[in-house]
């Protein structure tokens, strides 16, 4: 009887523990499957790439008060600098883990992009679009995009500068034409005759004839060595002979 109780409770105790551990099992081996939630941005520090979203409602049923789920720029649904605007509206998947609740993938309502906030990092600006220049598209001429934007097949060949079909743009009279009178109205203006001159010209010429007279006058007045004068032997041994 008593071998047969004992081997009875074993029995017993052997199944319930098995019966015990595999739900852990289950539990362990698959991870949960993400939730549906909605709600709107917490906070997001836009420096450090996460924040918080206050979910006020969880798979259609409202929440209160509202979860915080913690949700990282990676899981932003946009293009560009991820991040989220204070207050902005959002929808999202989240799941369970040991951290708490964590986003799975955030969209805007209805699945579209999340909108993002106007701040940057420092040293980081908004992009701005490319504005318009004033060369054309070389396809099809337009001002508004550039020939790899355009989207229009092939054209012929044309002027890049007036349009035209009967010529290239390196024979264009009409670029040539404005590029001589852009010259023109660089210059200076010509003298109306060939007699006058201007001020600076007559004084550069009246600094000229200075000089030269001035190189004359003082090779004249320069004492030439003439036979008359005495040398300096001369000179002494006359001294030596007035002495004696």
């Amino acid at each position: 009887m008593s071998s047969s109780g004992s081997a009875s409770v074993a029995s017993g105790g052997a199944g319930k523990g098995r019966g015990s551990r595999a739900p852990a099992e289950s539990e362990e081996g698959t991870d949960p499957l993400p939730m549906y939630g909605s709600g709107h941005c917490k906070w997001f520090n836009v420096r450090m790439g996460f924040g918080f979203i206050s979910m006020t409602s969880r798979g259609g049923n409202p929440i209160d008060p509202p979860l915080d789920v913690f949700v990282h720029q990676s899981k932003l649904h946009m293009e560009g600098f991820r991040s989220l605007k204070e207050g902005e509206a959002v929808e999202f998947t989240f799941k369970k883990s040991s951290k708490g609740l964590e986003c799975v993938r955030v969209t805007g309502p209805g699945g579209a992009h999340c909108v993002g906030s106007e701040r940057r990092p420092k040293g980081k600006s908004v992009q701005q679009k490319r504005k318009p220049k004033g060369d054309r598209c070389y396809n099809c001429g337009g001002l508004d995009h550039h020939a790899k934007e355009c989207g229009l097949p092939p054209q012929p060949k044309k002027c890049h500068y007036c349009q035209s079909s009967t010529h290239m743009v390196a024979h264009c009279p009409h670029k040539a034409s404005s590029a001589a009178q852009g010259r023109y109205s660089s210059d200076p203006p010509a003298s109306s005759s060939g007699q006058t001159s201007s001020p600076h010209c007559s004084d550069a010429g009246q600094r000229a004839s200075y000089s030269a007279q001035d190189c004359s006058t003082s090779s004249t007045s320069k004492p030439s060595s003439s036979p008359e004068d005495p040398t300096p032997k001369a000179a002494s041994s006359q001294r030596k002979k007035r002495k004696k």
